[in-house]
């Protein structure tokens, strides 16, 4: 039985916690972190958690009994947490993004080696039967070489979202709507298609004159066979619709799921394929479902893992890539300039000092507010 703990009690806990109660004969969670003991002593009552309380992640890491930490602290926190609790011996879960800069998840990754212990970077929508079955269908090639794939990451966030103590500052929260809100679908985006090697970005602040960071994104990203990507993250567009479009030579195909193939007549205009569009269709329905979906799938990945019972599916070094294509876009946006990819330790951005000297500031940081009373959040449009 695996001893549990939870460092950050906030709004994305209890998607943790009722992924661990998805597996009550492999673990239990028996420990609370928060730097408001309070708002973890609640959440501990509300969820009836038999479990000690922590105000400071250092205390916790002194017993010896806990085997995995799920740190769901603000991003600036991370890399500290992250690290402090490998070479204390523990298994780490960190939600997204990885950490600050490319150069904490560097550490990162290095402190899981050194100790010998898995670190797992959260990206549960790769966890969802959606995602899974459009994956296996891109891997059979039959939509064609891919020319274009757009991915729209829109969410919509008010005026006094930003007004929560940590975020809305490069320092703290380490950037705005796509670090923090697309991350998800860039990770699946890359998971996918894998990096381009070149991104030109622009970036924007609309409607949030209380943050510093961006609120709006539009990146291309083009690849060395010529295709380009279009990614759009944003926390302006009313109805927070998302989706991810792969254009394929032969067909076209996306989450949610929608296939469309044409073939050309003689003149070159479009006519419809339907051979090829039952034929894919056919072979998404024949996919298998996942059994555990977000949250729970990534944690019953690394529960197997820590136990033996196979390779971790989502290492740090896969946080990493996405962290770095997230980075470009920054690098891009900031500087006017097309950035090339794989960045190394040369990039203006590498660490997070240099992220700070160099990003985009749009307005100054005006309102702080300790905790919000309504805690609920909207995780997204449905995929499926």
């Amino acid at each position: 039985m695996l001893k549990i703990a939870i460092i950050g009690t906030g709004a994305i806990a209890p998607s943790h916690i009722s992924g661990y109660a998805e597996f009550p004969e492999s673990c239990e969670i028996v420990a609370l972190c928060d730097i408001y003991p309070e708002k973890a002593e609640k959440v501990a009552e509300d969820l009836h958690l038999n479990a000690e309380v922590f105000d400071d992640h250092k205390k916790l890491l002194e017993r010896e009994d806990i085997d995995l930490i799920s740190v769901c602290t603000p991003p600036y926190t991370h890399a500290e947490i992250t690290i402090n609790s490998l070479n204390a011996g523990k298994h780490v879960i960190v939600e997204k993004p990885m950490a600050s800069s490319l150069e904490e998840c560097d550490a990162m990754n290095e402190a899981a080696k050194k100790n010998g212990k898995i670190l797992s970077v959260i990206a549960q929508n790769r966890f969802r039967t959606s995602m899974m079955k459009l994956k296996k269908i891109l891997e059979t090639g039959k939509m064609g070489p891919i020319v274009h794939t757009q991915v729209d990451s829109f969410w919509w966030r008010g005026y006094s979202y930003y007004d929560l103590w940590w975020r809305g500052t490069w320092e703290k929260e380490g950037g705005g709507c796509t670090l923090n809100h697309a991350v998800h679908h860039i990770d699946i985006f890359q998971w996918m298609k894998g990096m381009p090697s070149q991104i030109t970005a622009v970036t924007s602040n609309t409607a949030h004159d209380n943050a510093e960071v961006e609120d709006i994104s539009i990146a291309i990203g083009k690849y060395e066979d010529g295709s380009l990507a279009q990614i759009t993250s944003s926390v302006v567009h009313h109805g927070e619709e998302q989706q991810l479009i792969f254009q394929g030579k032969n067909a076209r195909v996306s989450a949610p799921w929608k296939v469309t193939a044409s073939k050309a007549k003689e003149n070159g205009f479009p006519e419809e394929d339907r051979s090829l569009e039952e034929e894919l269709e056919e072979l998404y329905n024949g996919l298998p479902e996942v059994e555990y979906e977000g949250h729970a799938g990534q944690i019953q990945d690394v529960l197997l893992a820590i136990d033996g019972k196979k390779d971790l599916f989502i290492d740090g070094q896969e946080g990493r890539k996405t962290l770095e294509l997230i980075t470009a876009i920054y690098q891009s946006a900031s500087s006017g300039e097309t950035v090339k990819l794989p960045l190394t330790e040369s990039s203006p951005f590498y660490t997070r000092e240099g992220l700070l000297k160099n990003a985009t500031y749009f307005f100054e940081k005006k309102n702080s507010v300790s905790n919000f009373s309504d805690n609920s959040i909207t995780t997204g449009s449905d995929s499926e």
